[in-house]
């Protein structure tokens, strides 16, 4: 979303922001901000309204519910009191925070994009984070709501698609746009003299990547035992970076297994993501098997777009493995089968050649699918056609362009 803002603003457009108070990854408001109910930043010419929110490091079920409720009451003021848009783009999850940006839309008079990351409350039950028979009939409600609220739909993968449509959202509605990456900052670097590698002591080893969310959707403890198998191959690596809170749960799954050849870091700064990304031979992307078949992981993305090859620990008939058979730059495993995993993994340190391959496709085919400028197009076509329809009903509202 801060790509999408900064790049609107960089083609003329005027973009305000209705945000949290930032508190990820570690799920505490940043000191800087602790104590405020609201402030306005600006940054990259992006006028950032920030609201106080309730967060807690290890929260309970009662805590993510009051985070979401605390952003629908305190994010409605900015959004409703600020200039009035043209157009609201709403991104979900959560979907609680769909009622203010609707509400603001009707009251601004203003077409409202709902930006589908993920399709909640499904996704959330199939995985068994969401079990309250009342809590799904109201995050039921809300789905409801939101389709039926939003001017447009904008989702990421064909799965989406097909879900909506088998829920009665008219085609016309939606639109699907693919996450994009940013392919002049994400880009292939060489291994030799890498930075990361050096700082690590990484230098001549076949290093095998994950960096992104631990959570339990993903299954790392999968990797942990798959790396625990390949012990012996001293020159094979395995390094995964994440939250802390993830990374002490890992910790405790290498001990048991004795998996000494895996290395724990935290999220690195943005500035080093593509020298972290270079030093990797291969990248993984890891799911369980109950996870729902339209959920995308942006790391694909992002990994695709590094020119490193895959290994994809995902379910066969998902979209992220249907994204990673289409980009022919990785292979695909049953998830969670550490044995499949290391068999795989022992294959492409075996074969350099099919390594070096499978990443000059990668690169290329997020080259013609995933690129910022094609998603930025998309978008600032989606929001002038929504202006354009709402001229012609009411020519005098539209007086400049603002998102």
């Amino acid at each position: 979303m801060t790509e999408l803002a900064e790049g609107l603003v960089k083609r003329g457009h005027k973009v305000r922001v209705v945000t949290a108070m930032p508190n990820y990854p570690e799920r505490q408001i940043y000191e800087a901000y602790r104590g405020k109910l609201y402030t306005t930043e600006y940054k990259n010419g992006v006028e950032i309204q920030r609201s106080y929110v309730w967060i807690r490091p290890q929260p309970r079920l009662l805590d993510r519910i009051l985070l979401d409720a605390s952003f629908v009451f305190t994010s409605f003021f900015p959004a409703l009191m600020g200039p009035r848009p043209d157009v609201i783009i709403t991104t979900s999850p959560s979907l609680p925070g769909c009622v203010p940006a609707s509400l603001a839309g009707w009251l601004h008079n203003c077409p409202v994009v709902l930006n589908l990351q993920d399709i909640l409350p499904e996704a959330a039950i199939h995985v068994g984070l969401l079990k309250n028979k009342w809590l799904i009939k109201l995050f039921t409600v809300l789905e409801k709501f939101a389709y039926r609220s939003a001017s447009k739909i904008s989702v990421i993968a064909d799965g989406f698609v097909e879900n909506l449509l088998s829920k009665g959202v008219p085609a016309n509605k939606i639109v699907q746009i693919p996450n994009w990456v940013d392919v002049n900052f994400i880009r292939p670097l060489t291994n030799k003299n890498n930075s990361f590698r050096a700082t690590h002591n990484l230098d001549g080893k076949f290093v095998v990547l994950y960096s992104g969310n631990i959570a339990l959707t993903q299954g790392l403890e999968t990797v942990v035992k798959a790396a625990a198998q390949l012990k012996e191959f001293t020159d094979i690596a395995f390094v995964i970076v994440g939250e802390a809170k993830g990374l002490q749960r890992l910790q405790q799954e290498c001990q048991k297994v004795g998996a000494d050849n895996v290395l724990l870091l935290p999220f690195q700064p943005r500035q080093e993501l593509p020298t972290m990304l270079a030093a990797a031979d291969v990248g993984l992307v890891v799911q369980k098997k109950n996870v729902i078949s339209f959920n995308m992981p942006s790391k694909i993305q992002v990994l695709l777009a590094s020119g490193r090859a895959l290994i994809g620990s995902v379910p066969a008939n998902g979209t992220a493995a249907k994204a990673i058979k289409h980009s022919g730059g990785g292979v695909i495993v049953p998830p969670e089968d550490p044995q499949a995993l290391a068999t795989a993994i022992l294959d492409l340190y075996r074969n350099p050649e099919k390594v070096e391959n499978l990443g000059y496709k990668s690169r290329k085919y997020a080259m013609e699918h995933y690129s910022f400028e094609q998603a930025l197009n998309q978008y600032e076509t989606l929001c002038n056609s929504l202006m354009a329809e709402k001229s012609v009903i009411q020519p005098s509202i539209v007086t400049k362009q603002e998102v």
